[in-house]
């Protein structure tokens, strides 16, 4: 089950022509993670086909910002980050067309991990779907610290080893960057949308809890309390590194930024 690219006069045109099934997603908005594809018809469809069912032949159309997977039985099959129309050919190897900007082989070791824990026998598949994952930042989500943090001021040079309380309140963003994971470890089958709201309570407690090692690590860096404003990325690089198990690891998600 593979996807074959196609150019978008050739969709509009010849295809356009013939009983295609068309799946699309929307321009997604900030707070909706992941999206069910929804079945669109060309002119001449009918359109009575099973939403649960991809036709051989159907096009699959994803826009900038978007991962698409398809999944067959619950098991991945196929996917791609590339904007464009895709042609789904039951008859070929899964493509996997991405973008590879540094995150290449863990998608293709999700991938293979993903095969490996949903399998079925060898009958077909009777529930497949397609899922459109929001890989641009999600921002805007608020935090505060309800008490006091410590961060530790260090200066040998007058032998200064002392403990500032600070509060620290504003905005964080973060981004899926393995939709994979994402769907193996969190999302999984949603009917319709999965949103942040399903998310935001767990990803604040674990951010405060990881925000003091994070400080922490910008201490160790010479940077003192009142410099941390202008040192927001290295903050977000510090609770990356903290965090990286729960949100990298099993959720695929990062910080994006601070």
């Amino acid at each position: 089950m593979g996807l074959i690219k196609v150019f978008k006069d050739t969709v509009g045109g010849v295809f356009e022509d013939q009983w295609r099934e068309f799946f699309v997603c929307d321009s997604l908005p900030n707070n909706v993670l992941v999206r069910r594809g929804k079945k669109a018809s060309s002119r001449r469809s009918s359109n009575k086909g099973d939403d649960n069912v991809i036709s051989n032949g159907s096009i699959v159309t994803v826009a900038p910002g978007q991962f698409m997977l398809i999944t067959d039985q619950g098991r991945v099959v196929d996917f791609t980050d590339e904007p464009g129309d895709f042609l789904y050919d039951q008859s070929t190897e899964a493509s996997m067309f991405y973008n590879d900007k540094g995150i290449g082989e863990s998608i293709k070791k999700s991938f293979r991990n993903a095969i490996d824990r949903f399998t079925f026998a060898g009958h077909p598949g009777k529930d497949q779907r397609v899922y459109y994952f929001n890989t641009k930042p999600v921002i805007a989500n608020r935090y505060g610290t309800p008490n006091p943090v410590p961060f530790r001021i260090v200066d040998a040079n007058i032998g200064l080893n002392m403990v500032m309380p600070i509060r620290a309140h504003g905005e964080y963003a973060y981004k899926i960057v393995n939709p994979l994971l994402f769907y193996v470890n969190v999302s999984g089958n949603v009917t319709e949308d999965y949103t942040t709201e399903l998310l935001d309570s767990q990803l604040k407690s674990e951010l405060m809890t990881a925000l003091q090692p994070a400080f922490a690590k910008i201490s160790a860096m010479g940077i003192g309390y009142d410099e941390l404003p202008l040192h927001t990325m290295e903050l977000a690089d510090a609770l990356n590194e903290v965090l990286s198990e729960k949100w990298t690891e099993l959720r695929g998600l990062a910080v994006d930024a601070f």
